[in-house]
């Protein structure tokens, strides 16, 4: 591949990882609000969280990258949605990302004090009808100048675990096409999943098979 090829896709990543940081920090992540959640690290927390984000074992052949420090500040930031969140302890987190290319993946597994705590974080930041708005024009902000938003928004996700909600934004990158990027948000016991998938329109189907099967294994390590 020429020097200009190597750019081209390295500005594709780049601007693929905005994106999905601007996802992250919007509130998908869940348990990260400007109302502040208490942070109650636990050894136990923290290696459950460890246990249980994606390996490099997962992912198969040809994908590099490991484990990240989580984001665990201000969600939403482009809107005045302030959830709630003084409420809720957070005892562990964990975050992996992989790149292939310019395809990327990326785990985050947040570990709250109680079973409860994850459904009313669940309530506040996932259902609540402000919730999708923030995220739109979150994810429009993190594609700056280098691409354009087709569409952005809820989408259909088989019930991997009683908490499931999917969300996909689709980018127009010159000289590039189209890019997807999907954010699955799924919630059981004690835990706080994202799962997120990104890669070129063309691949989709198979985007949507490997999504399908690391939500699955990822929902079978919770405890």
């Amino acid at each position: 591949m020429t020097d200009e090829g190597v750019a081209s896709r390295s500005r594709t990543v780049g601007l693929i990882a905005a994106a999905l940081v601007a996802l992250v920090a919007a509130g998908v992540a869940l348990a990260a609000s400007p109302s502040k959640e208490k942070i109650g690290f636990t050894k136990a927390g923290q290696a459950q969280a460890k246990a249980e984000v994606l390996r490099k074992a997962d992912l198969g052949t040809g994908w590099q990258g490991g484990a990240k420090k989580p984001a665990l500040s201000s969600a939403f930031p482009d809107c005045n949605y302030r959830p709630k969140q003084s409420d809720l302890v957070l005892n562990g987190a964990a975050e992996t990302a992989w790149q292939q290319q310019i395809s990327e993946i990326d785990s985050e597994v947040q570990v709250l004090q109680t079973a409860r705590m994850v459904r009313l974080d669940w309530q506040r930041t996932v259902l609540a009808p402000q919730v999708t708005p923030c995220l739109r024009r979150s994810f429009a902000k993190g594609a700056g100048q280098g691409g354009t938003v087709v569409s952005f928004g809820q989408v259909k996700f088989p019930r991997v675990a009683k908490l499931t909600r999917a969300y996909r934004g689709v980018l127009q990158l010159t000289g590039l096409g189209r890019f997807e990027i999907d954010v699955v948000a799924f919630g059981a016991g004690r835990n706080e999943v994202t799962l997120t998938v990104s890669g070129q329109a063309a691949t989709k189907a198979s985007l949507r098979k490997t999504e399908l099967r690391l939500a699955r294994l990822l929902v079978g390590r919770l405890r």
